[in-house]
């Protein structure tokens, strides 16, 4: 069997994000139909990990295993001849045959994007936040974050993910040409965990909240405590290390 791996990039604004879903369009179901087209065969497409409906993507990896052996630049350029306009195969290779894009990755990245002026040009890819955005105290609470806690109080409360231990290597916050830009680095992330700690930390900015705050909210592990999250566009993907 060949197992080929994918880097994708995806607007995720018309989907019900990444995993496929019944009788809605997910961006694993519309490139797992291509594939289907090209190779006459059905595969088991499978991403480093989810991203919710309207979440983007700049570096999704994602492998399946075929008998078939296609050409890997006629292959790459017959999937993003038929893919939308809003998924795009950025690279295809042939990897060892037991790559598995979601167990094998080491580390994952996400940047979040907030928008301090009203733009319709940016709107489908930023949060138009009109609170307080202090960059110094944002990056010293963020780096609470870091290193390996029970983040619980930050996952979905139907989560099916019984682990809830993550280990966080970075975060920072830039502004950068009217944008604001979070970035934090993890080896996992659960469901909607980005998006809470996001929105927690601009809540605790805006009330004037500490440290304190930050990590009761952390030993709490209740999702009520926490901050809403913030909203889905604003989120992208950016690189799976493996």
């Amino acid at each position: 069997m060949n197992n080929f791996k994918l880097t994708i990039q995806y607007d995720g604004t018309n989907y019900s994000g990444w995993q496929i879903q019944k009788n809605l369009p997910s961006v694993q179901g519309t490139i797992a139909d291509t594939i289907k087209i090209i190779l006459k065969e059905e595969v088991n497409l499978i991403g480093s990990g989810r991203t919710d409906a309207g979440v983007h993507a700049f570096g999704q990896v994602a492998n399946f295993k075929t008998g078939s052996s296609p050409d890997i630049r006629k292959f790459t350029h017959s999937l993003n001849s038929i893919l939308p306009k809003d998924i795009a195969i950025v690279s295809l290779e042939k990897a060892v045959e037991n790559f598995h894009s979601r167990f094998d990755a080491k580390r994952r990245s996400y940047f979040y994007v907030i928008g301090k002026k009203k733009s319709p040009f940016y709107y489908p890819y930023s949060y138009n936040y009109h609170g307080k955005i202090d960059q110094n105290k944002l990056n010293y609470l963020s780096g609470i974050f870091k290193g390996e806690h029970d983040f619980t109080s930050f996952s979905r409360k139907n989560s099916d993910a019984k682990n809830k231990v993550c280990t966080i290597y970075d975060t920072r916050w830039k502004e950068t040409r009217g944008f604001v830009v979070f970035y934090i680095e993890a080896d996992r992330f659960l469901h909607g965990m980005v998006r809470t700690i996001t929105g927690t930390l601009l809540k605790a900015v805006k009330s004037g909240f500490d440290e304190k705050y930050i990590l009761d909210v952390m030993e709490s592990k209740d999702r009520e405590a926490a901050g809403e999250a913030v909203p889905p566009q604003g989120l992208f993907l950016f690189k799976v290390r493996y």
